[in-house]
Order: C-alpha cells, then sequence, then structure tokens
C-alpha cells in the first residue's frame, strides 16, 4: 500500500519549483546572474521551465527531500546541470537518487554528504546511472563498501572520491581496479592498520593525492619496494591526527616514488618537539618535500634544517643515529655546535672607584647611566633652546656619555 503524499517527504521537482520560482529567484538579477534557460525546439517539458532561471550549479542541501518526483519535470529543468547538492536531506533510497542523476545528463558533481543511506542496497542497473560523475562525495553516509566499490566500477571517469565519516574500520579489495581516481578523501575513519590503506593501491593506481586525516594509523609496514609499486603516483599524503610515533615511519615517506607534499600535524612523535624543532626535522628527514603543511619549503629553509639536524643529532649514540644523518653529513660534514651568543643588552657593569688612595669594586646600574645621560641631554636642549633633532644635540652626545659616567662615579664614591 503506498504512503500517502504528506508522509512520503519533499520531492527534489517540489524543492526545485519553490526554490527557483520568479518569486524566490528573480528572473534577471543584472549580468552575469544565473543562467537562463532557454527552451530547446522539441523539448517536451514543464510549462514553468521557460520562467524559470536555473543555474548549472544547483544547492539543494537540507531541503528534506526524499524522493525525486517526475523524471520528465526534472530533465525539463536540468538538462544543462553540471553541479548538484544534496546533502543533508532525507534520500534514503538508491533508485530515488538515481532517477535524478539520469535526468542530468551533464552532471560531473555529486554531493549525497549525510543522507541516510545506511542499510539501503544499490543494484547494479542503477548504479549505472551516476556513469558521468566526475566527483562524487558520500561523506557521513555510511554506506557499505560493497556500494563504494559497485559505484567506482561503474563510474568509468570517476576522478575525485570522497568517503569521510563512515566508520570504516576496514575495507575489501576489489579484483577491478579503478585506474581513473585521483584523489581520495576519506578522513575521520577508524582505519588503524597500514594492511587496509595497502588495498587503496591496487584499488586506485593512479591515486595522486590521499587525504587520510583523523584516522589512528599506528605505522606504515611496507617496505620500499611494495611501496613504490602499489603508490607509483602518489604525490600529496595527509596523515594529520594519525598514531605514528617512530621516525622509520616518517623516512618510509621517502620510498613514494613522486610525494612532493606531506601534511603531517598532531602525532605522538612531535608531541615533544617544539614548533621550530617539529618543522626542521621534518624537513630534514624529507629531501623530496616541497610543501609540509602547507606551507613552502625553500632552499635556504632546507639547508637551515638540515644543517639544524645534524647539530640535533650531535650527542645521540651512534647505533641511534638515523639513517638521513650520515647521508646529510657526507652532504655538509660533521659539524661543530653553534656559539651561544647573548646579544641582549647589559643590565649592570663593574666599575673601580678609587678614593684617598683606595680602590673598590662596585656594581652600577646601566639604566642609571641611561637616566643621567638622557637627564642631561634635556638640560642642554633648555639651556640652548634647542629643537628635537637639532644637529647641536649630537655634537654634545659624547659629553653627555662622559658626564653620565662621571655622575655614576660619584654616586658610588657617595655610598
Amino acid at each position: 500500500m503506498d504512503l500517502p503524499e504528506e508522509q512520503k517527504g519533499r520531492s527534489f521537482v517540489e524543492v526545485m519549483n519553490e526554490k527557483y520560482s520568479p518569486e524566490n529567484f528573480p528572473y534577471r538579477r543584472g549580468p552575469g546572474m544565473g543562467v537562463v534557460v532557454i527552451p530547446t525546439a522539441g523539448l517536451q517539458g514543464s510549462p514553468m521551465k521557460d520562467r524559470l532561471n536555473l543555474p548549472s550549479v544547483l544547492v539543494l542541501n537540507g531541503c528534506g527531500i526524499s524522493r525525486a518526483g517526475d523524471q520528465a519535470e526534472i530533465a525539463a529543468f536540468c538538462s544543462h546541470v553540471m553541479e548538484l547538492d544534496l546533502s543533508h536531506n532525507k534520500l534514503h533510497d538508491w533508485h530515488e537518487i538515481s532517477k535524478i542523476v539520469l535526468s542530468l545528463p551533464n552532471l560531473e558533481f555529486l554531493n549525497l554528504s549525510s543522507n541516510p543511506l545506511v542499510g539501503s542496497t544499490l543494484q547494479p542497473q542503477c548504479a549505472e546511472a551516476f556513469f558521468r560523475v566526475r566527483r562524487l562525495v558520500l561523506n557521513n553516509t555510511q554506506i557499505s563498501w560493497d556500494t563504494v566499490m559497485l559505484l567506482t566500477q561503474k563510474i568509468p571517469e570517476l576522478e575525485e572520491l570522497f568517503l569521510c565519516l563512515n566508520d570504516y574500520s576496514s575495507v575489501n579489495a576489489s579484483s577491478v581496479a579503478c585506474p581513473s581516481v585521483r584523489l581520495l578523501h576519506i578522513t575521520d575513519n577508524s582505519l588503524q592498520d597500514w594492511a587496509e590503506v595497502r588495498k587503496f593501491g591496487s584499488m586506485f593506481p593512479c591515486l595522486d593525492s590521499l587525504v587520510m586525516a583523523n584516522n589512528n594509523l599506528a605505522s606504515i609496514q611496507d617496505n620500499k619496494d611494495i611501496l613504490q609499486r602499489l603508490f607509483p603516483n602518489l604525490r600529496s599524503i595527509n596523515l594529520h591526527n594519525s598514531g605514528l610515533n617512530q621516525w622509520e615511519d616518517i623516512e618510509k615517506l621517502n620510498y613514494f616514488p613522486k610525494l612532493e607534499e606531506v601534511r603531517l600535524q598532531g602525532i605522538p612523535l612531535l608531541q615533544t618537539y617544539t614548533n621550530a624543532e617539529r618543522r626542521s626535522l621534518m624537513i630534514a628527514q624529507l629531501p623530496s618535500i616541497s610543501l609540509l603543511n602547507g606551507s613552502v619549503v625553500t632552499d635556504s629553509e632546507r639547508e637551515d634544517a638540515e644543517r639544524f639536524f645534524i647539530r640535533y643529532h650531535l650527542d645521540c649514540p651512534k647505533e641511534e643515529l638515523p639513517y638521513r644523518y650520515h647521508s646529510l653529513v657526507t652532504k655538509y660534514g660533521k659539524l661543530e655546535p653553534l656559539a651561544e651568543i647573548d646579544l641582549r643588552p647589559r643590565c649592570q657593569a663593574q666599575v673601580e672607584v678609587h678614593c684617598e688612595g683606595k680602590v673598590e669594586q662596585e656594581t652600577v646600574r646601566c639604566s642609571a647611566c641611561c637616566d643621567a645621560a638622557l637627564s642631561q641631554k634635556e638640560q642642554v636642549r633648555a639651556q640652548l633652546q634647542l629643537q628635537r633633532g637639532d644637529n647641536a644635540i649630537a655634537r654634545q652626545q659624547r659629553c653627555l656619555v662622559l658626564k653620565a659616567g662621571l655622575l655614576c662615579v660619584e654616586e658610588a664614591e657617595r655610598t
């Protein structure tokens, strides 16, 4: 038995008519504002089609949409739409979603985040409706990994895949690779074992960027040969707030042959270091990285970091020295510790006080000399009626300093 209309939730067509009606979305708002849908000869569609102003990017998030509505209406309204945001709605049936997507022949970006899709089964024939999509966002949908694999197999040109907040602790390997995916964004899940991450390499062999922030990944377990084989094209990796706690894991990042950008903050390994030490030690450990935590690594910064790395490990036992230390010593030589120079202004000075044949050592506050000099300077200015900055003042400086010194000595003699 069909549910009454009022219990079915809102349809895609209803929300679109409401949001983009002439009353809520003016037909003309000025040059470049919106896209007017031009009637196409021979296309039968909605009688409202010719007076709606529909952009090529539709944002219908948080509108309570639970079903598609009339597909003919969607096709008439949205044949030109390239990006669609349906996040935070009530879509729970892949069949209804596929009806919407199938009616958008130019769709390249689809955001289904925060729709209640947990437990919903995606049939292969419905998955084929997504074949034109290039960027797919499925954050916080709780969809199964099998559903993810089905979608990647049915979308031949998928380039970006977002799977955050889906509680994945493991993933299933796929026998069919998806070579088109360049970006995998899978933050805020529960992936702890590198054996699960390893599967991404075989599933997405052309992966360029891997974003895995806020997964409690314990270590990078593979050796150089395996990492080079599984991730030959990886250029960027984000491991913010992972569980890495060994420098050996950082060294293994050098095994990714094309890696040039690393984001790695909030890991246990770096907690005991200062901010400056963290950045310098990381730069020195990763010679091929050009971007660290979003900041460009310049040539001069790299040289300073590598020299710091050598000096930082000067007192380490030989058996505990990292491999990178030896290669940097070969490059720069075994550097000596930097001299410690205190450039802070002196607060006190030692003076000899000669009085009636006696000589005593006294400590004089330098501020007293400065105060006396400034006082004498103001007196001379007042007597000569000079303005500030007058060259005559500059000619009195040597005399004033001498007077200030004599005053300090006289003050010491009286004490």
